[in-house]
């Protein structure tokens, strides 16, 4: 997981661009519009395709790193990375804040939106990283806290022959303003198996 190029943040594009951006000329702070979110249909009745996600491509064998740090602190603040393919075919993963804690977790969405999530109180304003590694039917997502082990978070379906892009975003469901500094974004081979002591 080391092969990585350093992305320079105008070398990608914006979905739905955010609110405000401001860079150091290394980070980048991207700070939500109101009611900013990535879900279709499931549970809640809704469609929202309005989160900021900043894109590059990902063809299959090869993998997107984001590192971030935020503030989570309004139901449903959430910053990670996200793959996406069209509207109706994205995953987004990172640690969101639900029930009062923040959670690390995926929403893998192929017409219909599902969520899988574990707490991770021990993660609450601290740098994330993760790490998103396309192989030829699938994404393997990966995250880990600071320097700690990789955690694997999903293994989700992704045919070969569709054109992906994948990089940062994050979404403010519940209110506008969330802040969240992205420090890194890199790109570089795949993992190469499913297990992390594995895929180096």
């Amino acid at each position: 997981m080391n092969d990585q190029r350093v992305l320079d943040w105008s070398e990608a594009t914006w979905l739905n661009p955010p609110l405000r951006t401001e860079s150091d000329g290394r980070d980048l702070v991207v700070t939500t519009r109101d009611r900013s979110d990535f879900w279709r249909t499931t549970h809640y009745g809704f469609e929202r395709d309005n989160g900021h996600a900043l894109l590059t491509g990902l063809a299959v064998g090869t993998a997107v790193e984001v590192t971030f740090r935020a503030r989570l602190d309004q139901p449903y603040d959430q910053a990670g990375a996200m793959v996406r393919v069209d509207e109706q075919n994205w995953i987004k993963t990172g640690v969101e804040l639900t029930d009062g804690l923040p959670h690390l977790g995926a929403v893998v969405t192929r017409g219909h939106s599902d969520w899988s999530l574990a707490p991770v109180p021990e993660w609450a304003d601290r740098p994330v990283t993760v790490r998103v590694s396309r192989g030829r039917d699938a994404v393997t997502i990966r995250a880990r806290c600071g320097s700690e082990p990789w955690r694997t978070v999903r293994l989700a379906p992704l045919a070969g022959h569709l054109t992906a892009s994948a990089g940062p975003y994050c979404c403010s469901p519940e209110r506008e303003g969330l802040r969240v500094q992205f420090s890194q974004f890199t790109v570089g081979p795949a993992d190469r198996a499913l297990h992390a002591r594995l895929a180096g």
